[in-house]
């Protein structure tokens, strides 16, 4: 369904993605499928992205050995998650370009910065306190004044390192409970809906972003993405306005995810940022002129933004791990496949347990209440 097109790219160039989890590997397909070559470094952690890269580094992201590899094979960087130690993201702009850069990952990979950025850029977010010790987080309780969630600082995702407080509970036992260490405490938001926009911004400051997402999620991990969101246009453009605000402030270049909270009365509050693919713009694959992938590979290799058309309401369903009847065997996708405008997508994990991400599959229709539908009968399936 893409529209885009193009032209031939040096032979030399060498896309490097730091990490190999599924970003990774999408972000090395839409690589192929440009006539681009790809290395992987996976840090030394699973990688199913080495079965689609031309070339794998199989080290942790701390060895100089690796390093020195990548920079030797790559001819330009991206990441494709942002937990990455910043030395490293460093250490590979001496070498080569890398997008987006060590500073917005760094902005992205820690709360306590992502808060203070957004703050000080005058960016609608949640009220926070940061936090590092009993005292300083009784306080923090006392001024919030109310249930909020207490974050770590950094190493979090799908709600991992988070602990829901109501307020009135001792803060000794809620510090013990949460493990200590650097924390930021967030005002607990009633929302109404979770939206995401994914934006783009190139090295000439051009910035387009895609349709809002409304994402729904499933013990803290994203389950289902409708696109576009089900909000006012008003609103819509609202969130698209912000994420381009916080690319300009960032200097960001490359691909950005930026979660909102949509509140009662429509107002918006930013709740965190992503500088990478992330799973609510899966859609993009099929319902949009250009992916979210492709978008980072044209910065990274200085060529023009594709256009973010999206070219049919969608719902993407998240592929998560309880589908699978156990560890090894996938779900029966007869009836998912024999479904109209449904696209499958498998990240080739040898595993699944818990909540893990499998894949994902994209519904494609003209009425996303009939595609929710339809997901949730393929649920029931998978689940009964």
């Amino acid at each position: 369904m893409s529209a885009s097109v193009f032209f031939p790219l040096d032979k030399q160039q060498v896309v490097g993605v730091i990490g190999g989890g599924q970003l990774g590997r999408m972000l090395a397909l839409a690589a192929r499928r440009m006539g681009v070559r790809s290395v992987i470094w996976t840090g030394g952690l699973e990688a199913p992205a080495v079965e689609c890269a031309d070339e794998v580094i199989d080290l942790p992201f701390d060895s100089a050995e690796a390093l020195e590899q990548f920079c030797a094979i790559a001819t330009v960087a991206t990441v494709e998650f942002e937990n990455i130690p910043l030395k490293t993201l460093e250490g590979v702009r001496k070498c080569i370009g890398i997008f987006p850069s060590p500073e917005a990952v760094g902005i992205c990979q820690n709360r306590e910065r992502e808060k203070n950025f957004l703050k000080e850029n005058d960016i609608p977010c949640t009220e926070f306190r940061v936090v590092e010790d009993v005292d300083s987080l009784a306080k923090a309780m006392a001024e919030i004044g109310g249930a909020g969630v207490l974050k770590t600082a950094s190493f979090g995702y799908d709600g991992k390192g988070q602990l829901k407080i109501e307020g009135g509970e001792d803060p000794a036992d809620v510090w013990k409970r949460f493990g200590g260490g650097r924390a930021v405490l967030e005002a607990w938001v009633p929302f109404e809906k979770e939206i995401s926009v994914m934006v783009v911004r190139n090295s000439d400051g051009e910035i387009k972003t895609y349709d809002p997402a409304e994402n729904r999620h499933r013990e803290h991990v994203l389950d289902v993405s409708i696109i576009p969101a089900r909000i006012s246009e008003k609103t819509a453009s609202k969130a698209q306005e912000i994420a381009g605000q916080i690319a300009e402030a960032m200097d960001y270049q490359g691909i950005l995810g930026v979660e909102f909270f949509v509140n009662e009365d429509s107002s918006l509050l930013v709740n965190e940022m992503a500088p990478r693919p992330h799973n609510s713009g899966h859609h993009t694959l099929d319902a949009c002129a250009t992916s979210q992938f492709e978008q980072q590979l044209r910065v990274a290799l200085d060529l023009p933004l594709g256009s973010t058309k999206l070219l049919s309401p969608c719902v993407m369903l998240n592929l998560l791990a309880d589908f699978w009847p156990d560890e090894t065997e996938p779900p029966d996708w007869t009836s998912l496949l024999g479904t109209e405008g449904a696209v499958l997508h498998l990240y080739g994990k040898r595993r699944a347990k818990e909540l893990r991400k499998m894949g994902h599959a994209t519904l494609l229709g003209d009425d996303v209440e009939e595609l929710l539908t339809d997901v949730r009968m393929l649920k029931d399936s998978w689940l009964e």
